[in-house]
């Protein structure tokens, strides 16, 4: 039986990408009043670890992983901004699907229309859904999954939000998997406001409301870095968009809230673990990036986590993939 789809309702600006003019103008009328301001946080340098501490982490799938209490992994789902479908396709990034035979792949920033999808785009033994923002050429969200869901839901039912494209929601049988593609702040914080005010105080909600029916697993680029461990120069990004305290603070709630970072409950004192890279100033081959990706799991399924990984080496985007294995059936 095919699964319903349904779209809650209708453009992009994303963590590295800026909002266009017309949005920035347009936001900043609607917020101009706003205070931008966040509680006050941890201070933003990185702790020092005593000697010996280990900072490393997997940047590949470990069928030995087990959870904690010695199950084996039985789901694998990786989420990857692709930084343009269309790009991501002629780099041949549906290799990934044969080469690592995920269950899920949930990708970000396809930048692009429904009409415009090219045939390329299908993947033999695979469903693909597709979410496009009203302008052709930005944000957008799509999945590739083994298994037909039960469900399926385009944004989150509100008008202001849901026009960027940024939200995919599959219902399974134990759980939900939502992708998103978090609104960047943009240059000169333009949408900071939007952002922490609006669109983090819609989607938590949107996402308590999901939690009390099943348990969640959110994935995608949530244009954030939450800790000073999770980009190379914290100090002199504290007013960058993905940093600021009232970005780090809204991520706190949502944690506040009954949900764990998979990668930070594995491997708390991580190191250099970044998903990000600019194309500029050689940044990646330096590692000089950011952790903007993540998994975010409902608490109660914290026993049924095996592993959370970042494929650095896995090239094709700005982005690299993470993969997520779990102890969990579709």
């Amino acid at each position: 039986m095919p699964a319903k789809v349904k779209r809650k309702s209708k453009k992009d600006s994303t963590a590295d990408e800026e909002p266009t003019a017309k949005q920035a103008k347009g936001d900043e009328a609607s917020t101009s009043n706003g205070d931008t301001k966040a509680k006050p946080k941890k201070e933003d340098s990185l702790a020092t670890l005593p000697e010996g501490t280990d900072t490393s982490f997997p940047t590949e799938f470990n069928p030995d992983k087990v959870t904690a209490d010695g199950r084996k992994a039985t789901l694998k789902i990786t989420s990857w901004n692709v930084n343009g479908l269309r790009a991501w396709l002629k780099g041949d990034g549906l290799n990934y699907l044969k080469t690592h035979n995920p269950d899920i792949l949930c990708v970000q920033e396809t930048k692009c229309s429904l009409t415009k999808l090219p045939k390329e785009v299908e993947y033999e033994g695979y469903h693909a859904f597709w979410y496009s923002a009203d302008t052709e050429g930005y944000a957008g969200t799509g999945m590739y999954t083994k298994t037909k869901p039960i469900s399926l839901t385009n944004g989150i039912g509100i008008d202001k939000h849901d026009s960027e494209g940024r939200i995919i929601t599959a219902e399974f049988e134990k759980f939900f998997l939502v992708t998103s593609y978090v609104p960047n702040s943009g240059k000169g914080l333009v949408r900071l406001n939007y952002r922490t005010k609006e669109w983090d105080i819609d989607f938590r909600g949107y996402l308590k409301k999901l939690d009390a029916k099943k348990p969640v697993i959110l994935c995608g680029d949530l244009n954030v870095a939450h800790t000073p461990a999770d980009l190379k120069n914290p100090k002199t990004n504290k007013k960058t968009p993905g940093f600021t305290e009232a970005e780090r603070e809204e991520f706190t709630k949502l944690l506040g809230e009954g949900y764990v970072d998979s990668f930070r409950e594995l491997y708390p004192n991580a190191r250099d673990c970044f998903s990000f890279w600019t194309y500029m100033m050689n940044a990646r081959a330096k590692n000089v990036g950011w952790r903007l990706d993540y998994f975010v799991l409902s608490e109660r399924l914290k026993t049924d986590l095996c592993d959370s990984i970042i494929q650095q080496s896995i090239m094709g985007s700005d982005h690299c993939p993470i993969m997520l294995s779990m102890a969990l059936d579709l």
